[in-house]
């Protein structure tokens, strides 16, 4: 299993799939021509579905040059290996094309080529599955973010905090910032109002508030192409900074606790990374949004001081629950339904830290059974509502 570097990439918006993973490759391959007097990319399935909605293109162009770069798009090719596949050749005096480089954006920035089960980066985990590690820390009686500590190394505290001052950074840029949101739906900014109206209510209410407006904040720098962490994707980038933001402000936990509370979220996305998804193409919004909300359902059990099985359950409920939700992105931009999920996610989160707390840790389905249901349900789902466009909410509004 990688490393959270991997999984909390700090970057631009408003897609971790398609324009982060396709930015990254885009270097990738310039690094390889940087003589090339020009290049070819072919995307295919789902980045050329909405690739122009997720601003694909132009993460591309900015790298590898727009006079010179040709881009075709397939969206009616879909790849076997993943959905998300990019072809880039590099153009010689001719205009003939050379060393094709096929490779996929499997999801939260990472990519990956055909036949390889990992990216080429070094595993950092020897263990990758929620119940070994518990029992890992049961032995040594030890916390999850203990065990991320032990495999990373001390290093991994100065990432992580880099990591806390983005997502702060990017609630607080989202509440000061008015106006319209670029893209052909004119959705006006929510959290400025948000936050004043949470105001006005009594407290049980106000919280509801606060989480709402924070994960907002976020959701909306992310559609405006703001700086932002994914976690695990920049589409569910709101749910997680929404929820440690809340605590930490209502609660004065100290920033060593939510570093904490980061490391083990952290835990949860990665193994939904390496034994599932978080690729909304692959596997529908519950990869996105539902990894998001158990990653922060963890994280809040720990904060709150959860045991061990409290807090994998709190987990495990946050993804199940989001089970069979589908990606139907109107007009292929992550604003509707994309950023109001995120913060109904993040309150999610909360009733799922409540509710395993209650439970004492006890339940039946534990959450590495969760992301592999998870992933074999985005399988089963049709094409239409992974992240094309062509079905479900983005079909009917066009309609409207």
């Amino acid at each position: 299993m990688k490393s959270l570097r991997e999984l909390y990439r700090i970057g631009h918006g408003p897609s971790s799939s398609h324009t982060m993973g396709p930015r990254f490759a885009a270097h990738k391959y310039l690094d390889r021509h940087p003589d090339a007097l020009g290049f070819r990319v072919t995307l295919f399935g789902s980045l050329a579905a909405t690739g122009k909605g997720h601003l694909t293109d132009q993460a591309i162009y900015e790298v590898l040059g727009l006079d010179c770069t040709k881009i075709i798009w397939k969206p009616e090719e879909v790849p076997s290996f993943h959905p998300n596949g990019m072809l880039f050749e590099a153009l010689d005096t001719q205009k003939e094309a050379h060393d094709p480089w096929m490779v996929y954006s499997v999801g939260g920035g990472a990519l990956m080529e055909e036949g390889q089960i990992a990216t080429d980066t070094p595993d950092v985990y020897e263990l990758s599955k929620m119940l070994d590690i518990k029992k890992w820390c049961e032995e040594r009686g030890h916390s999850y973010w203990e065990y991320v500590d032990a495999c990373e190394g001390p290093e991994i505290w100065e990432y992580l905090d880099e990591v806390w001052n983005v997502m702060c950074a990017s609630i607080e840029r989202g509440l000061d910032t008015e106006g319209v949101l670029p893209g052909e739906l004119h959705l006006r900014r929510k959290a400025p109002q948000y936050i004043i109206k949470a105001s006005g209510y009594s407290s049980n209410l106000q919280t509801r508030g606060l989480i709402f407006a924070y994960a907002l904040a976020v959701s909306e720098e992310n559609a405006g192409g703001g700086k932002i962490v994914t976690a695990p994707t920049c589409g569910s980038c709101g749910v997680l900074p929404a929820v440690l933001y809340h605590i930490s402000k209502s609660r004065n936990f100290n920033r060593k606790r939510i570093l904490h509370a980061l490391a083990t979220a952290g835990l949860v996305g990665n193994i939904a990374k390496t034994h599932g998804s978080i690729s909304g193409a692959e596997a529908g919004c519950q990869a996105e949004v539902g990894v998001a909300c158990a990653m922060a359902a963890a994280a809040a059990n720990y904060c709150f001081g959860g045991s061990l099985a409290a807090t994998e359950y709190a987990a495990e409920m946050g993804l199940e629950h989001h089970f069979g939700m589908t990606c139907d992105p109107v007009c292929g931009l992550v604003q509707v339904p994309c950023i109001e999920r995120n913060a109904h996610a993040a309150g999610r989160a909360l009733d799922c830290n409540i509710y395993a707390t209650f439970a004492e840790g006890i339940h039946r389905v534990s959450y590495d059974q969760a992301v592999v249901i998870m992933k074999q349900t985005g399988k089963d789902l049709p094409s239409l509502y992974r992240e094309t466009s062509e079905g479900g909410l983005a079909k009917e509004y066009v309609h409207n």
